[in-house]
């Protein structure tokens, strides 16, 4: 997985206007374009990841917290599950940080296949 830390980056994935809101988390996806912002040229079957909080989940402590729990996840579920060329930003929301881990997974998981970007098994779920 590739990070996304330019601003730009996350504009680009804002701009095709692909989101699914959930109460956990807010899941943005966009097609890579053939090389990113940064000059780094990715290939087909990266996966670009990028994280936000915005002063409406809290405190500096809280959207760290937030933003920590959002990298675990995306960590544990996207490498295996979803679609590879594609840019994804996960923006917490104020449920972030004090939802339990097990419903943020069904969160992001139930994102990415209202998304159509889902390519894992349903087995991930169980975990």
């Amino acid at each position: 997985m590739r990070r996304l830390k330019r601003r730009a980056e996350f504009l680009q994935v804002a701009a095709v206007r692909r989101s699914a809101g959930m109460p956990g988390l807010v899941l943005q996806a966009a097609p890579q374009k053939t090389a990113s912002i940064s000059g780094d040229a990715g290939t087909d079957a990266d996966i670009g990841v990028g994280f936000t909080a915005s002063k409406k989940v809290g405190g500096a402590v809280e959207r760290n917290r937030a933003k920590r729990r959002l990298r675990a996840l995306a960590r544990e579920i996207l490498p295996d599950a979803a679609r590879p060329g594609q840019d994804y930003v996960l923006i917490a929301r104020s449920e972030t940080p004090r939802r339990p881990f097990a419903l943020l997974r069904r969160d992001l998981i139930s994102a990415l296949k209202r998304l159509k970007s889902w390519t894992g098994s349903d087995g991930v779920e169980g975990r």
